[in-house]
């Protein structure tokens, strides 16, 4: 099991608390430390240090799947926290909480003052990542505070050292402690030589005193190699601009600058290591320079170097393979390497960033599978070949973005339904089930604390809470949730994400501290048993000097903050050891509640059963030979050189000094494996001096090894109750009067002794609560029987008795069988309880795209209950049983509009039926408003909208006219509008289908009357029209230029509209105006354009080569005919149909006659108001592109004529017609499908 700094497992900090308080192998660590600027500008000046270990830390170690050395953001992802400067109000980014839900992955930290968060709000959330089994657990990289002074700061005005909280600190009162420590360093010379004193030795990285950033990497394991690599990041350019790669081989001691091996010219900006080998080492170039990688197999000693095709972000080892690596690109593609990245592959493209994930073994079918996800889909993919065919999906529909979490033998998805998300669980790669949470929990948020031993700990926020979370643990599946403790404290850290107040305690399986608030007070309490029972802390009996504490539960207590360090190199403000159960080192206060004022320092050897005052400041305690010695450094903004060591559990301290000359101290790096008995210390001597590295060898203080009679036995128990998860522990543990080394042999001895089960091993069951007398009872909404639903797909189901075991619990005998719950045969019942879904919990679906309905039901034999399923288009199917569709059930649906699907439940006891209303939609391509470019006042006009594909689903229509703030929304394509005024009018219409919305608008000139013709062209122009809209729009204009040049008619008052489709016709339109025309004859204009449309008069040209004549179109109610010389007979065929045509019109105005499909109108020069009468002819999909939808170009002008006559023809059944030239010469086809116009002249 990972344990960490919280309930989670794979935290990057659970990782470095481990590392961190341990002081054990430790291997890749980045520390930051801050400076200030010349000029009073602060500027940061990190040291960016990453932790690596081959000893199991509570197992978080060796599942981070990290190699990277990397800034990690409070949520555990490898992010780091923004950089602030050197200001006083940037001390959160280093004293962060623990406990946040993201997975702990090594990613590339571009700059430092752009970090980007992983974290998802609101989502559910990752602890670890699957990754390599030697991952170290302090792979992340954090930032110290260089405790610097400005330029223009008095002298002891330095901003305080990253160690600890940053809010403790500063409420502390320094002036007593400081004048204390300064007494102590004006010591005498004689004094000083009195001390006792640490071997060590100091090395400056020479000419990298204005660097401001450093990862370290300390293999450990036999190794003697460091690799150092300091940067300069520019804050101003967002940019590292100068490198330097540092190796030492022999612990420390002495380093060899490697520029000139990586080459002089190349920057660095990050360093990996493989997990699986820590020889392995990867340089990544900065991409503002190059885009490269350097490799080395030999701890750093030699480099080859790789270009790249794209920019790395962040990487992910697998958990086995040693050269097999995911990297996540910038441009949110994921490629894969099986040779440690010499060669790379895409695998995939669209990757929601920090979701993707290796298989593990065991519970995946093949090594090589990837989990990811991919626009919003959950999808399982091959290493080597990621192809469709090959891609599975775990999970039948969408899922919210980012929600995607595999972890340990659990997935988990989240579907947001009605505005509520679901949750959604896999256990062992299973099938997907919705999390039950008690009914009304109704999470506002959710986290995923832990997945460890078969169990998932999830922190909920619910619809009332704000600042507080509830946990919730499961049972082995992961579905069912039961209340631990209610109201446990949260804080948002730096990057914006979700800390939870909760703490595992390393070594002791079980133990949990957490800060609960409690009327408005906020208390720590601590389990023993997983979260089942809860209690506070007792506070010491006297303080540091002697003097007792009156301090009585449960009015008084301790409380300790459960914070721990965002930099490995510093601690927190607690810390245990795996490899130490019982010790607990932690800064807190005692009273009624937690408080960031008089904080000290208190430790526990007895698993929280008593406490003792260790200081009454602040102080990093960090872990020495496997917990057999305490170091302790001092919390100050000065310099110091002495340090502190206790060898009997914190009982006594020494003070020993580890440097001559005063030291500001920025980190701590321990070494990672072995002994654990060398130390480095980061700092500086002044804000401008290079990175200062003392190397402190501690062996030198121990005598011996340890040896068996060293050690004692100690009894794990919780206030005399040894009976703890079941069983009785016995530790071995070393005696505070031996002075010895327990060595990499050293590994923590357990004797353990079954209990009988008793009421204190039982947690409550799903659906049942605890009352105040320890009881378990069925909650209001719960009905005990619902239980029995896995009746629905079994024959017998487990009755629970209100109780279940706690998981892990090992306990025998007792009341096992009264509190277990009994498995029992299904009773006999009608079904009840059905339930039909879509499995993507939508109420809509895509046209010809596969549907799955999902059937539940709640109680009924299911072996003997048939299901039906009608999805309401004519088709039905029978299922003889439920188990049957357990997989869901799949339909496409050929048409578009609203189905009624139902789902009846039916067996010899009764039915049940279930409806569900599903709207079948396909995607609205375009819309097309259908309206006339002119209008008469006064007069109903139709506006029609044309819809591609005509058929698309539910669709809502909303229109706007004219200056009307308010719209008018239908649901039909089609409405009539009168306009009331003369002049230009806008209509414009939004079309909405599902998720799409569409808009068009048409520009219409409304008049008293106006005057139209069609005009034709020569037939070389088809073979240019692309038929588009702009085209139509410029040979408009075109085409205008040209009558006007031909005719002087004002343009003012002339309109020409190219209409869509082939052949090539056009309109244009002529207005009466009585300012322009009066005193003049209207027939004098009337024949000015005809005539000069008559003489072929307007032509323009096209393009070089293509000359165009416009005509004026004669339509002709004939059979299409051919003009040409070789078929005169078919000439006089069409000019007698033309008589004929003429005669009928005659007598039509004659006896004013209405006939059939011919629509008449006279305009007389005596009228004052000219009607227009619209042809009814209606739009389908294969016409979107007729004159009905003719477009306005440009703008009225009036036609004089006189005695004319307008007659408008419904082309009924030819849908082509000859349009004639006045000499008979020429024929022009078009297809018009809408109402054509023809001007007769008598």
């Amino acid at each position: 099991m990972e344990r960490g700094i919280r309930y989670c497992r794979v935290n990057a900090f659970c990782t470095l608390l481990l590392v961190l308080f341990a002081w054990v192998p430790v291997t890749k660590t980045v520390i930051t430390c801050r400076s200030c600027h010349l000029l009073d500008k602060w500027s940061g000046r990190e040291l960016l240090v990453r932790m690596d270990s081959g000893v199991d830390f509570g197992k978080v170690s060796d599942k981070n799947g990290d190699g990277s050395v990397a800034l990690f953001n409070s949520a555990g992802a490898e992010t780091g926290q923004p950089d602030c400067g050197a200001t006083d109000n940037c001390e959160h980014a280093h004293s962060v909480r623990k406990r946040n839900t993201d997975r702990l992955r090594s990613e590339k930290m571009p700059s430092d003052d752009k970090w980007k968060s992983v974290r998802s709000n609101g989502k559910v959330y990752n602890l670890k990542r699957p990754g390599s089994q030697g991952s170290a657990p302090g792979d992340p990289h954090h930032r110290v505070r260089r405790s610097t002074q400005r330029p223009d700061s008095p002298p002891g005005a330095r901003p305080p050292p990253s160690f600890g909280n940053s809010t403790a600190r500063t409420a502390r009162r320094v002036p007593r402690s400081e004048l204390r420590w300064n007494r102590e360093e004006r010591r005498t010379a004689t004094s000083r030589q009195e001390e006792l004193k640490l071997t060590s030795s100091t090395f400056a990285l020479t000419g990298d005193s204005a660097h401001n950033q450093a990862m370290v990497h300390w293999s450990g394991q036999n190794s003697s190699v460091i690799l150092m690599l300091t940067k300069l990041y520019d804050f101003n350019l967002g940019s590292v601009t100068e490198s330097s790669l540092w190796r030492s081989t022999d612990y420390g001691t002495t380093y060899e600058k490697l520029n000139e091996k990586v080459g002089v010219k190349t920057i660095l900006s990050y360093l990996y290591v493989s997990p699986n080998n820590k020889r392995k080492i990867m340089l990544l170039t900065d991409p503002e320079v190059e885009s490269s990688l350097l490799i080395s197999s030999d701890e750093g000693a030699t480099y080859q170097k790789y270009r790249l095709n794209f920019y790395i972000l962040s990487l992910l080892f697998h958990p086995e393979q040693e050269d097999w690596i995911l990297a996540y690109g910038h441009d949110q593609k994921l490629y894969s390497s099986v040779e440690f990245g010499r060669r790379w592959q895409l695998v995939h493209e669209r990757v929601a960033p920090n979701r993707f994930y290796w298989s593990k073994l065991g519970l995946d079918k093949e090594p090589g599978l990837i989990h990811l996800e991919t626009k919003a889909l959950y999808v399982t993919c091959k290493l080597q070949n990621c192809t469709d065919a090959n891609k599975g999906k775990p999970f039948p529909g969408y899922i919210d973005p980012n929600s995607l979490v595999v972890q340990d033998e659990y997935v988990f998805v989240q579907v947001s339904t009605g505005g509520r998300p679901i949750y959604y669980v896999s256990s062992r790669r299973d099938v997907f089930t919705p999390m039950k949470l008690p009914k009304y929990t109704l999470p506002k948020d959710l986290h995923v604390i832990s997945t460890d031993e078969n169990r998932v700990v999830a922190a909920v926020q619910e619809w009332n809470q704000n600042d507080t979370y509830n946990l919730y643990v499961s049972e082995a599946g992961g579905i069912y949730y039961t209340l631990a403790l209610e109201n446990v404290m949260s804080s948002m850290g730096p990057e914006g994400n979700v800390m939870i107040d909760l703490y595992e305690v390393a070594g002791i399986k079980g133990m949990f501290l957490a800060n609960k608030k409690l009327n408005n007070e906020v208390k720590t309490y601590i389990t023993y048993n997983k979260g089942r029972d809860w209690r506070l802390l007792q506070a010491p009996s006297a303080d540091l000097r002697g003097n007792r504490i009156h301090c009585m539960l449960p009015y008084c207590s301790l409380h300790l903050h459960l914070h721990v360090s965002a930099n490995p190199y510093t601690s927190g403000n607690i810390a245990s050891r795996e490899l130490a159960p019982g010790i607990i080192v932690a800064s807190g206060s005692i009273g009624a509640e937690l408080t960031s004022s008089n904080v000290s320092m208190f430790i526990t050897s007895d698993a929280g059963n008593t406490w003792r005052q260790i200081f009454d400041e602040e102080y990093s305690v960090l872990y020495l030979d496997q917990g057999g010695a305490l170091v302790a450094i001092r919390h100050t903004p000065l310099p110091i050189r002495h340090l502190r060591l206790s060898f009997d559990e914190g009982r006594v301290w020494n003070k020993y000094s580890f440097t001559s000359s005063p030291l500001f101290v920025d980190g701590v790096l321990g070494e990672p494996g072995e002994e654990t008995l060398i130390m480095t210390i980061f700092g500086h001597v002044s804000h401008r001096s290079e990175w200062q590295l003392v190397k402190i060898d501690f062996r030198s203080i121990f005598n011996r090894r340890c040896i068996e009679s060293d050690y004692v036995p100690w009894d794990l128990h919780d206030q005399g109750e040894r009976c703890l998860m079941g069983v009785k522990r016995v530790y071995r543990k070393l005696k505070p009067i031996a002075r010895c080394v327990m060595g990499k042999t050293y590994s923590v001895t357990t004797i353990s002794e079954p209990c009988d089960c008793t009421e204190s091993d039982f947690e409550c069951d799903y659906g049942f609560e605890r009352r105040a007398d320890g009881k378990c009872t069925p909650a209001f909404w719960f009905l005990p029987s619902s239980m029995s639903r896995t009746c629905t797909t079994e024959h017998t189901f487990l009755n629970s008795t209100g109780y279940r075991k706690v998981v892990s619990n090992n306990c025998t005998g007792g009341v096992m069988e009264q509190y277990t719950a009994r498995r029992q045969l299904c009773p006999s019942q009608a079904p009840r309880g059905l339930h039909l879904v879509t499995s993507e919990g939508k109420l809509t679906a895509t046209l010809a795209s596969n549907v799955t309905f999902l059937v539940f039901l709640e109680e009924g034999d299911g072996s003997k209950t048939s299901i039906t399923v009608d999805f309401g288009d004519g088709n039905a199917f029978t299922y003889s049983n439920v188990s049957s569709i357990e997989d869901g059930i799949k339909h496409i649906y050929k048409n578009v509009g609203i189905y009624r699907v139902s789902a009846t439940a039916e067996n010899s006891l009764g039915s049940e039926t279930v409806l569900l209303f599903l709207h079948i939609t396909c995607q609205l391509e375009s819309i097309h408003l259908s309206a006339p470019f002119v209008a008469v006042k006064n007069k109903e006009v139709n506006l029609t909208v044309v819809l591609s594909p005509s058929q698309v689903g539910t669709v809502t229509y909303i229109w706007w006219f004219g200056n009307n703030s308010e719209p008018v929304i239908t649901l039909e394509g089609s409405v009539a509008f009168t306009f009331s005024r003369e002049g230009i009018s806008v209509v414009t219409v939004q079309v909405s289908a599902g998720n799409n919305i569409l808009q068009d608008r048409k520009t219409i000139a409304v008049h008293e009357y106006f005057r139209s013709h069609l005009l034709a062209f020569s037939s070389n122009l088809d073979d240019h029209n692309p038929d588009v809209a702009e085209w139509r729009l410029d040979v408009s204009r075109v085409i205008k230029n040209s009558m006007v040049q031909a005719t002087g008619v004002n343009s003012d008052q002339l309109l020409v509209t190219v209409l869509p489709g082939l052949p090539t016709v056009a309109e244009f339109f002529l207005l009466p105006d009585k300012q322009l025309t009066e005193g003049k004859p209207e027939k004098t204009l009337s024949e000015l354009v005809l005539s000069a449309l008559n003489q072929n008069l307007v032509q323009f040209t096209l393009r070089p080569g293509v000359q165009i004549t416009v005509y004026a179109a004669h339509l002709s109610a004939a059979p299409l005919v051919d003009t040409s010389e070789n078929h005169s007979g078919s000439a006089m065929l069409m000019l007698l149909s033309v008589v004929v045509v003429g005669l009928a019109v005659f007598l039509i105005y004659k006896f004013k006659r209405k006939i059939p499909g011919l629509h008449i109108y006279a305009a007389m020069q005596d009228e004052k108001e000219q009607e227009m009468i619209q042809s009814p002819v209606s739009l389908t999909d294969s016409t979107p592109s007729f004159s009905s939808q003719r477009e306005l170009l440009t703008t009225l002008e009036p036609l004089d004529t006189e005695q004319e006559i307008m007659i408008m023809v419904q082309a009924e059944s030819e849908p082509a017609v000859a349009l004639l030239q006045g000499d008979n010469s020429k024929q022009v086809l078009f297809d018009e499908v809408a109402s054509a116009l023809i001007l007769f002249r008598f």
